[in-house]
């Protein structure tokens, strides 16, 4: 039988690289030659440093990690009903039971049967030569992508267009990303992309708003502080922003993401962990906002976003700073844990270069 490497995370701040046996696919299941895998951040603040996720983030020690993954078929089981051999694709990363309420809307995200299984949690992920999936987790990657382009949709971009379906966003819209760590460049790429007349990033980190700014993402940067509320009313006639995307997990963005919300405008809250302390009567409901919650997407719109990311012509990839071989996947963990990089990627063959 063949082997591969694979990567796991023993929750100490450190990465093994093992040797797993070649998987081979059985009925709906195909067997995904892994191009390009990205690291999230609930990887670093649930699995890397030490095993804190319970439930469906609950990562079972030995699993190869990444649930980002987009790679090429290259071999199917029986069964199969539409993809085949040569395909490329992304994997969407929560594998559901398949007939539950949630399931049938395409949220497996939800599943809560015991069936479920995510990718790079609690079954092999991405992080390894090759990946063993279900057919019904796939979503069809066009040529005009490039894998690492799918490897960002299958978890953080996904996440984000989520997000800003639920808040809405045009050309009528200021929108104010707090927290621009890769979920909230995303935010901002896709806000600009739907037509947003004025984008404001707020950030603490240097080489984060450095990069807001390199990729001409936002129009305005804020550094976060006591002063970030009033430089954005500054920045939109004194009345704050139609939409808002947090993206920060920290107490201080959420307060900023809800103070500067114009009045009945809408906020969504993306940034896992941490705690949110507010007034509801004078930040909230005196000024008739809205705040939603978004956690991650469902499988149709991963498919529909592949198609608009086509449609407007940009790319993901653009947000990964740096890109390892599977042999340097400890120096990637390392890089995207201390948080002064855009996205990282684990990359194969010519997602590498």
């Amino acid at each position: 039988m063949a082997i591969m490497q694979g990567a796991v995370l023993p929750g100490d701040s450190t990465v093994e690289l093992r040797t797993f046996d070649v998987p081979e696919p059985r009925h709906g299941e195909v067997l995904v030659k892994t191009k390009a895998s990205t690291i999230c951040g609930s990887d670093i603040r649930c699995i890397y440093h030490e095993h804190l996720g319970k439930g469906p983030e609950g990562y079972q020690p030995g699993m190869i990690c990444g649930h980002e993954p987009a790679g090429q078929i290259v071999q199917c089981g029986p069964g199969m009903r539409r993809f085949k051999v040569g395909d490329r694709v992304v994997l969407y990363h929560i594998s559901g039971c398949g007939v539950c309420n949630d399931c049938r809307r395409g949220y497996m995200i939800s599943c809560t049967s015991e069936h479920r299984q995510a990718y790079g949690w609690q079954r092999d992920g991405g992080m390894a030569e090759y990946i063993l999936a279900e057919e019904k987790d796939l979503v069809l990657l066009p040529d005009e992508l490039t894998y690492t382009d799918g490897a960002q949709i299958a978890c953080g971009f996904g996440t984000v267009y989520e997000g800003i379906e639920k808040i809405g966003v045009s050309g009528n819209d200021a929108v104010l990303v707090t927290g621009l760590g890769p979920v909230g460049l995303a935010a901002l790429m896709l806000a600009r992309a739907m037509g947003a007349n004025k984008l404001i990033g707020i950030d603490v980190v240097p080489e984060r708003m450095e990069l807001a700014k390199k990729l001409r993402l936002a129009d305005i940067v804020i550094p976060a502080g006591s002063d970030a509320i009033s430089q954005v009313r500054s920045e939109t006639g004194g009345r704050g922003c139609e939409k808002v995307i947090e993206c920060s997990a920290n107490e201080k963005g959420r307060l900023t993401a809800i103070q500067a919300t114009r009045q009945w405008g809408d906020c969504v809250f993306i940034g896992e962990g941490s705690s949110c302390s507010f007034m509801p009567s004078p930040d909230l409901i005196h000024e008739q906002k809205k705040i939603h919650g978004s956690w991650v997407t469902s499988i149709w719109k991963m498919e529909e976003l592949v198609e608009r990311l086509v449609r407007w012509e940009i790319h993901p990839e653009e947000l990964v700073t740096h890109r390892f071989p599977l042999e340097q996947v400890a120096e990637a963990f390392a890089l995207m844990a201390s948080g002064k990089c855009g996205k990282v990627a684990v990359a194969f063959d010519e997602e590498l270069k």
